[in-house]
This record gives C-alpha cells, sequence and structure tokens, in this order.
C-alpha cells in the first residue's frame, strides 16, 4: 500500500463524497482513481457503460428501474 498526496480542497471533496456513498474516505477516492483511469483508457465510453461493464465483469446483477 502506499501512499498518495493529494491537495486539501479534494481530500474535502473525496471526504464529503464519501459521506453521500457510504463508502470510506479510501474507497471513495480508489473507487474515482479505478474509474478516472478506465474513463482515461477507454475514451468512447460513458460513465455508465464503464459500471455496466464493470458489474458484468464482476457477476453482478444489475435492477433496471421503470417510470410508471
Amino acid at each position: 500500500m502506499g501512499i498518495v498526496k493529494i491537495s486539501d480542497s479534494l481530500h474535502e471533496e473525496v471526504r464529503k463524497n464519501s459521506a453521500v456513498m457510504e463508502r470510506s474516505i479510501n474507497s471513495q477516492a480508489e473507487f474515482w482513481m479505478k474509474i478516472g483511469r478506465l474513463a482515461e483508457q477507454n475514451p468512447t465510453l460513458s460513465y455508465t457503460d464503464i459500471l455496466e461493464r464493470e458489474m458484468i465483469n464482476q457477476n453482478v446483477a444489475s435492477a433496471r428501474l421503470v417510470n410508471e
């Protein structure tokens, strides 16, 4: 495990988002880094496409909400 230095303002954004997403600060930062890396390597994919592919790769069943 390594240490990554980030600005205080970015750390604050990670902290706030981690509370909303119910992740630890480290887990939130890791999630953003992973998605950011995948987005850079796959510039034609949307955020939704990336998440859907990751869910398929991990055999996660997705649930679709339907407007009634």
